[in-house]
């Protein structure tokens, strides 16, 4: 098994040493070894639960879920409902966020041909504006009425 330090795992992993120490502090990453000095030492098995988690962030993950994730990790076969569980929420919430980029794809398109096609103004930021005075408008309640 091999060594490493902050710096090596900086490098090898695009991760700061401030990011490492906040997962050690938040309980990501667990029994870091110390030299007497008080240097952090990383092992192989350390490098993994770290490649792990930086999947994870790239599907989408909170670091709440991670370490959950990662819980779930050391017992799999015990922990696959609550996995797919979990995976099928984060799925829910990915397909509704793709939902919205494909909107926002769609808007700023149509504003981009507009723009190009017209003579004055500028039918870019008059949509955003627009977009701007609907999000600010309240529903009025009843007694408003």
């Amino acid at each position: 098994m091999n060594d490493y330090r902050i710096g090596d795992i900086s490098k090898q992993l695009g991760l700061t040493a401030d990011t490492l120490r906040y997962y050690e502090k938040i309980g990501l990453l667990q029994n870091i070894h110390r030299t007497a000095s008080g240097i952090r030492i990383y092992n192989d098995k350390n490098i993994s639960r770290l490649k792990f988690i930086q999947r994870a962030q790239k599907m989408n993950f909170t670091l709440a879920e991670i370490k959950d994730l990662l819980q779930m990790r050391e017992d799999p076969q015990h922990a696959r409902a609550e996995v797919r569980e979990l995976s099928h929420r984060k799925l829910a919430e990915i397909e509704i966020h793709l939902q919205d980029l494909t909107t926002l794809r769609n808007e700023l398109t149509l504003l981009v041909n507009l723009c190009t096609g017209s003579e004055n103004g500028c039918p870019i930021i008059e949509g955003i504006e627009e977009g701007v005075k609907k999000t600010n408008k309240r529903p009025r309640s009843k007694l408003s009425r």
